[in-house]
């Protein structure tokens, strides 16, 4: 495999926003709001631990699907190409386990269908983003990578205004699911996308999905800073109805949740294109993650010393600002440090395992510092400092500027 050359046609780029839109409501809807409300409605006495086992036990299944999917979609062989029919089958699955969850009777049903849930929109999420490094070439990357960005935080968005505004769990489960079969459609009708023939398809190893560090230090360590940022991006906002109910006071933290969440998206929305075209202009990464990495950081410290309402949204707001910088640059980052041209939707499924063990962990960490160790104030100073060691050993990925 060559690395692509040819400019990417601006509606492939538009229906590939589109697609990760509906990818990632599907995604955040549950992850901001509804999860919550079911652990809270199935487990009211216990609902902290069963939010974090629900969500820790799916971000498990991601950690496998992800990098296992974005492997077998490198050797793939289908004529309707390698990419597109694995994010078919993950959205059809992300359809049918959103469902399961509408219908979860008990705490086990509900981490079942999530776990299934995470398990096939991993699996569209690899082929998705590996079509990236396929089809664009490297000077238009952080433009490509800023507009995912987009429908990244416009999925939040939706996510969370789709799980407020419908009333009810179930339905905003389903509605969800709707949701993303209709922002993928468009996308996949395109067509677009590259054919791998039998004949140069490598062997799948289970040795392959081990990247030495030290044979490739630049992969190594950019994905210990993509663990670093989004475990500081994980602890602050895996509580955070509950923080707005418990420790703000606020009375309607549902609504609290989206209100802050579409305050967060507008100001992603005024950095991530620009970040990523700013990045593509000067040839230069490192700096813009490494300064992105600590606007984040400030942001959680807002929420640990001003834990009011309107800290909160001036926290929503200064994240959204380096958050927006970090989605499009770090996307191209990335995929300039991937090892084979050969593996790259393999190796870009190992670097998304830096977006979902945070998800882990997340949970493991939170909940005692909230119970027993200090409560938000420690939860979200522990946050700042994880993100800022994450932007600063950003500069030990020497191959990239």
């Amino acid at each position: 495999m060559t690395e692509p050359t040819a400019p990417v046609a601006r509606r492939w780029t538009a229906f590939l926003s589109l697609a990760s839109l509906g990818l990632f409501t599907a995604f955040y809807g549950p992850i901001q709001v509804l999860l919550g409300l079911q652990a809270q409605e199935l487990a009211p006495d216990h609902k902290e631990i069963a939010l974090g086992v629900v969500s820790g036990l799916g971000a498990a299944c991601s950690v496998i699907a992800n990098p296992l999917f974005g492997a077998i979609s490198d050797r793939t062989t289908w004529r309707a190409g390698r990419r597109l029919p694995w994010t078919a089958i993950g959205a059809l699955g992300g359809v049918v386990s959103l469902g399961i969850l509408a219908g979860a009777p008990n705490i086990v049903i509900m981490a079942l269908g999530w776990c299934a849930a995470q398990f096939t929109l991993n699996a569209m999420q690899a082929a998705l983003f590996a079509a990236v490094p396929d089809q664009v070439p490297h000077r238009q990357r952080g433009m490509v990578g800023g507009w995912l960005g987009v429908g990244q935080t416009l999925g939040i968005v939706v996510g969370s205004g789709l799980a407020a505004a419908v009333g009810g769990v179930a339905a905003g489960y389903l509605v969800c699911a709707a949701f993303l079969v209709v922002t993928t459609v468009p996308y996949l009708l395109l067509r677009k996308d590259t054919v791998l023939e039998p004949v140069d398809r490598p062997r799948l190893r289970v040795r392959d999905f081990w990247i030495n560090p030290v044979r490739f230090p630049d992969f190594g360590w950019a994905w210990f800073t993509r663990f670093l940022l989004n475990l500081g991006n994980s602890v602050a906002i895996v509580y955070l109805l509950y923080f707005l109910q418990d420790e703000v006071g606020y009375d309607d933290p549902d609504s609290g949740v989206f209100i802050l969440t579409a305050i967060y998206a507008a100001t992603l929305l005024s950095t991530v294109v620009i970040g990523g075209v700013w990045s593509d202009r000067v040839g230069r990464r490192r700096v813009f993650v490494c300064w992105a990495g600590n606007v984040m950081a400030a942001a959680s410290l807002v929420l640990a010393f001003w834990p009011t309402w309107p800290g909160a949204i001036t926290a929503a707001a200064v994240l959204g600002l380096g958050f927006g910088v970090y989605l499009s640059v770090d996307f191209a980052l990335m995929t300039e440090v991937l090892p084979a041209a050969t593996d790259r939707g393999k190796d870009l499924g190992v670097i998304n395992i830096a977006n979902s063990l945070p998800q882990v962990f997340a949970p493991v960490l939170a909940a005692p510092i909230v119970t027993y160790l200090g409560g938000y104030p420690v939860l979200y100073v522990l946050s700042a400092l994880v993100g800022v060691a994450g932007s600063v050993l950003v500069y030990r990925i020497r191959s990239v500027t």
